[in-house]
C-alpha cells in the first residue's frame, strides 16, 4: 500500500467527524493530485458510511474543457463518487484569468457545498503546490501559505465553509506512483505547461531540479483573549495587549476584524493598518477607517464596527427577502424572511420611527454603529413602522418574523482558528452569536 493513502487518512481522522452524515465533498478536476484525493476521500466515507461527492468546475476556459468534464465524471463514477458539474459562466476578463478563475472556482465550489448541506471540502494541493509558491513569491508574485485546514476565501459564498488539504505533506510524485499502481489514469491540463503563466513556470522550474526550502506554515494565529464580538456586529479588541502582540499577528488580526465587522471581500492593504497599529502603539484617542470599518480607539479597547457612510462600500443598499431562502445583507448578517414581502435596510435616519421596544434594544449599542444596523419593513404598506431585525442581544433568534445573525464573530473566529474540525463548525458558530463568553476571543490549537 502506498504511504499516501493513511497519510491523508491520518489528517481525515483529525478534521472530519466520523460520525456526521454529511456527504464527503471534494473539488475534483479530474488530473493527477484530484483523483489521489478522490481515492483517499472514498476510503474514509466508506469506512464512516458517509456519502461522496466530486465538485467539478468547468471553467469553459479551453475549447476541451467539456470533454475533460466528461473524463472527469467517469473517472469519479468509477470511485462510486456522486459528480456534479458546475460551469464557469459569463464573460472571462481578458488579464488576470487565473486569479480570476480560482475564485470563480471557490464561489461554485462553496454553492454547490452548501446545496448539499457539506460544511467541509477537500482539496488536493500538495507539497509540490506549496514550493511552487515560493518560487512564485521569490518572483515577485503575492501567494499566500497553504494551510491544512483553513476556512473558504471567498465571501459570502463561504461562510461557514472550510477547506480541508489532506495532501498538503505529499509530493506530488509519489502520488502518481500511487495512481499508477492503482490502475488509474487521470487528465492533464495544458494549462499547466503554458509557460505564460507563472505557476507553469514555477512547476517548470521545481521539475528542472530548483528546489526551495520546504515552506513555514508560521506560528499559528494566537489571538485568544485579545478581541470580544459583540451580538450586533462589531468586535473590542484590548488595546494594551494588541500593542504587546507579535507584531505580525497583530497587523492580521487588525485586518482581520475590519473586514469582519465591515462585511467587505477581501483584506485591506497592509500600509493603512501598519500605519494604525503604530498610532495604537503611541496611546493616542483617536477615530479612523480601514476598508469599511470605523476604528475608535479609546485608552484600553478598540472597537471595531462598520462604517456607515453613504460611501462606505455600497451605501448599505436595501434589498428584498425571498421567503423561507437564507439571505446575506451588506455581507454581515444572514436573514431568513418567513414570510414574503419584506425588505431589509440600513436603520439610519429612522430610529425615531421605531417601536419603543426597539428603540429600547438600542440602548446597549454604540450610537456610531447604530446606523448601519439592519431593520425590516413591509414592503406592501408604506406606512408601516420599520422594525429592527436584530433581537439584541441574541442576534440568532427569531425576531419580528425574521431570523437574523449577525456573522461578524463567526467569520473572525474561523480566521483565528477557533474551528479546527468538522465537528465544531455549527456550534462554535452559535455559539459566537449568541455572544457568549465561554466563546469569544478563545481558540483552540492544533
Amino acid at each position: 500500500m502506498s504511504e499516501a493513502l493513511p497519510a491523508a487518512l491520518g489528517v481525515l481522522g483529525r478534521r472530519l467527524d466520523p460520525m456526521s452524515h454529511a456527504p464527503v465533498a471534494v473539488a475534483f478536476s479530474g488530473g493527477g493530485d484530484s483523483l489521489a484525493l478522490l481515492l483517499a476521500a472514498r476510503a474514509f466515507a466508506e469506512r464512516c458510511g458517509r456519502p461522496l461527492v466530486a465538485l467539478h468546475v468547468d471553467h469553459r476556459l479551453q475549447p476541451a474543457s467539456a470533454a475533460w468534464a466528461d473524463g472527469a465524471e467517469r473517472a469519479a463514477e468509477r470511485l462510486g463518487a456522486r459528480f456534479e458539474r458546475l460551469s464557469w459562466i459569463g464573460d472571462k476578463p481578458e488579464a488576470g484569468v487565473p486569479a480570476a478563475a480560482r475564485e470563480a472556482r471557490h464561489r461554485l465550489v462553496a454553492d454547490a457545498a452548501r446545496a448539499l448541506g457539506a460544511p467541509v471540502v477537500l482539496v488536493g494541493h500538495t507539497l509540490d503546490d506549496q514550493l511552487e509558491n515560493v518560487l512564485m513569491r521569490g518572483s515577485g508574485v503575492r501567494m499566500g501559505v497553504l494551510g491544512e485546514w483553513s476556512p473558504s476565501p471567498v465571501w459570502p459564498q463561504g461562510r461557514g465553509l472550510f477547506l480541508c488539504r489532506p495532501l498538503l505533506n505529499l509530493r506530488r510524485a509519489d502520488l502518481r506512483r500511487w495512481l499508477a499502481d492503482e490502475g488509474l489514469t487521470w487528465l492533464d491540463d495544458p494549462a499547466n505547461e503554458d509557460l505564460r503563466h507563472p505557476r507553469a513556470r514555477a512547476r517548470r522550474a521545481l521539475a528542472e531540479g530548483c528546489e526551495p526550502p520546504t515552506p513555514d506554515a508560521g506560528r499559528p494565529q494566537d489571538w485568544a483573549g485579545l478581541w470580544r464580538a459583540e451580538a450586533w456586529g462589531g468586535v473590542v479588541i484590548d488595546r494594551q495587549r494588541l500593542t504587546r502582540a507579535d507584531a505580525g499577528q497583530a497587523l492580521r488580526l487588525l485586518q482581520a476584524t475590519a473586514v469582519c465587522v465591515s462585511g467587505a471581500e477581501r483584506l485591506s492593504r497592509p500600509g493603512r493598518a501598519e500605519g494604525l497599529l503604530a498610532r495604537l502603539a503611541a496611546g493616542r484617542a483617536f477615530v479612523a477607517s480601514l476598508g469599511g470599518a470605523r476604528i475608535e480607539a479609546g485608552p484600553d479597547h478598540v472597537a471595531l464596527e462598520r462604517e456607515a457612510g453613504e460611501a462606505a462600500r455600497g451605501g448599505l443598499a436595501p434589498l428584498t427577502l425571498r421567503a423561507g431562502a437564507p439571505t446575506v445583507w451588506d455581507g454581515r448578517f444572514e436573514m431568513v424572511a418567513q414570510q414574503p414581502g419584506l425588505g431589509v435596510e440600513a436603520l439610519r435616519g429612522q430610529g425615531a420611527r421605531l417601536e419603543p421596544c426597539d428603540r429600547a434594544a438600542l440602548s446597549g449599542v454604540p450610537a456610531a454603529a447604530r446606523p448601519s444596523l439592519p431593520l425590516w419593513r413591509n414592503l406592501d404598506d408604506d406606512g408601516a413602522s420599520p422594525r429592527l431585525a436584530l433581537a439584541i442581544p441574541r442576534a440568532h433568534l427569531e425576531y419580528n418574523g425574521v431570523r437574523c445573525r449577525a456573522l461578524g464573530g463567526e467569520r473572525l473566529a474561523a480566521a483565528a482558528g477557533v474551528v479546527t474540525r468538522e465537528a465544531e463548525i455549527g456550534t462554535n458558530a452559535r455559539m459566537a452569536n449568541a455572544g457568549l463568553p465561554s466563546y469569544v476571543g478563545t481558540g483552540s490549537k492544533d
